[in-house]
């Protein structure tokens, strides 16, 4: 420094005297029989990207959420580069240049991306409640042009891809001159393609002055694109560290509280004879010809990328795709599978990718949907005997350590790992004998994954067959007994444990011979 200039060396000291663009100080949030956040703080500078880490549960939506104006901190102080701000509702938050992006994206699917951008300060024609739709159109071009967005904003949303999507919503967020931008999970959806060119956008947009909170399970990605992160762990405030300075398995004990075992414990298990046998699966333009079996005691992964047909396989295995031909046996019997209900009877279960819209009963508490797919178990004349159900639900509760105060909590109100684990009660319930996992970790945190791959080997020693559709290779390589690689709706390989590598996957799941 003693080398500079000494107009270099004054904004020098005025950067260095600037106060932080956000202070979150002593934030403290309690909800009915859970403390959310206790005397949390948080702070993000100028043009920084900053990771927000923690376990499901650790308060990271509820800070996300306070400072969104979502929900108000019961005790707190929010500053906003020096200045004490109140942030009330969401409205609030956008007048102070704070956006959110969250998981399930904010657009309305029938309007155009235009519409979407300027949706509620649409620029007025001549005349008064008319849409000036040529400057509309005009702004939102330059905004997408602004992030490089290559495709015509006069598009429907509902017309567009997960990425193009969340394109609409950063342009919506720099329509506003927003200053931070909060991203919640932005890769969760996204191909390996697709998530550069995000974190392209990212470095863009932080070279222009916009800070970034990052909020994500991927380690992984928080080295590559993040300055510092902060860690929450049971609504409490742990550390904050320049990213440079950690490593995983430090973030991983931060969020923990202790060191974790092996990230992937797979347990080998004797293999018994077949379990579930698909022939010559077909549906015309989806799936081709698709075959294969699963052993009881086995853990078969399912790889492809995105638009491979995994997750089709997955439905019509289960009836909840109509198929055109083939046939499938349940331990050595055929059985005709026209819906869910005919799978479920014949001893298949499926945890979907999307636990939320698929997989649970959100209004309702843990204690039923634990339930859900066998209450002739629990019948009596026609009449569910309660009694029964709650120990059912306690002893599911017990058994895959689901965090909720009580059986009778709402099932919307667990983190994403507690609500994974009340999906695989509930198959565990209806005595599942092939258990199909469509993306069993995604979004949850990596103490949560570990519990459900230990929970997959105890299921597969206890002689359940398990087919694993995941988008995560470590994952499939770390607990599948075989491999399955599919490519545009055909099986186009498959590979044993000892000799699967990320890169035979990946040559079989481009096309590759």
């Amino acid at each position: 420094m003693s080398d500079a200039h000494p107009q270099e060396r004054s904004q020098a000291a005025v950067l260095e005297s600037r106060p932080p663009l956000l202070e979150m100080r002593h934030i403290s949030k309690q909800y009915p029989g859970v403390k959310a956040l206790d005397d949390v703080s948080f702070s993000l500078e100028h043009g920084e990207v900053h990771a927000l880490l923690g376990e499901n549960g650790a308060g990271k939506s509820t800070l996300i959420k306070i400072l969104s104006g979502v929900t108000m901190a019961d005790r707190g102080e929010i500053y906003i580069e020096g200045k004490p701000v109140v942030i009330d509702n969401p409205q609030k938050a956008m007048d102070l240049g704070i956006s959110t992006i969250y998981q399930e994206f904010n657009l309305v699917p029938y309007l155009s991306a235009a519409e979407n951008i300027f949706l509620g300060r649409e620029p007025q024609g001549m005349l008064p409640g008319f849409v000036d739709f040529k400057t509309l159109y005009r702004e939102a071009q330059q905004l997408m042009d602004r992030i490089r967005a290559r495709f015509d904003v006069r598009t429907p949303v509902n017309q567009l891809s997960v990425a193009q999507q969340q394109m609409v919503e950063i342009a919506k967020a720099l329509g506003r001159k927003t200053k931070i931008l909060v991203m919640d999970e932005p890769t969760a959806t996204l191909t390996e393609h697709e998530i550069e060119a995000l974190f392209d956008l990212i470095r863009q947009l932080r070279s222009e002055g916009i800070s970034v909170i990052y909020v994500s399970h991927r380690l992984e990605e928080i080295f590559e694109i993040c300055d510092r992160a902060t860690v929450l762990r049971d609504g409490h405030y742990v550390a904050t560290k320049k990213v440079a300075e950690l490593t995983r398995d430090e973030i991983i004990r931060l969020m923990v509280g202790r060191e974790l075992k092996e990230a992937i414990p797979k347990v080998v298990v004797p293999i018994g004879p077949p379990v579930l046998r698909v022939s010559h699966l077909n549906r015309k333009g989806v799936l081709h010809d698709i075959s294969f079996e699963v052993h009881r005691g086995e853990i078969v992964g399912l790889a492809g990328l995105v638009g491979a047909g995994r997750t089709e396989t997955a439905r019509a295995i289960f009836g909840a795709d109509p198929i055109d031909s083939g046939t499938i046996e349940v331990d050595g019997k055929p059985v005709r599978i026209r819906s869910p209900r005919d799978a479920i009877r014949a001893g298949i279960g499926l945890v979907t990718e999307d636990r939320k819209q698929q997989g649970l009963v959100l209004g309702m508490a843990v204690r039923s949907n634990n339930t859900l797919s066998n209450l002739q178990a629990l019948s009596a004349a026609g009449f569910i005997r309660l009694g029964k159900e709650r120990s059912v639900a306690e002893k599911y509760r017990q058994e895959l350590s689901i965090k909720t105060p009580t059986i009778e909590q709402t099932v919307k109100n667990l983190s994403g790992g507690n609500q994974q684990k009340v999906v695989l009660a509930k198959w565990l319930f209806a005595g599942a004998k092939v258990l199909i996992l469509d993306e069993p970790t995604r979004g949850i945190d990596v103490r949560a994954k570990s519990e459900i791959y230990e929970l997959m080997n105890e299921l597969a020693s206890q002689g359940v067959g398990i087919l694993m559709i995941s988008s995560e290779l470590p994952e499939i390589l770390g607990m599948s007994d075989r491999i399955l690689v599919m490519h545009e709706g055909r099986i186009v390989g498959e590979l044993r444990r000892e000799e699967a590598t990320q890169e035979k996957i990946m040559h079989l799941a481009t096309g590759g011979e």
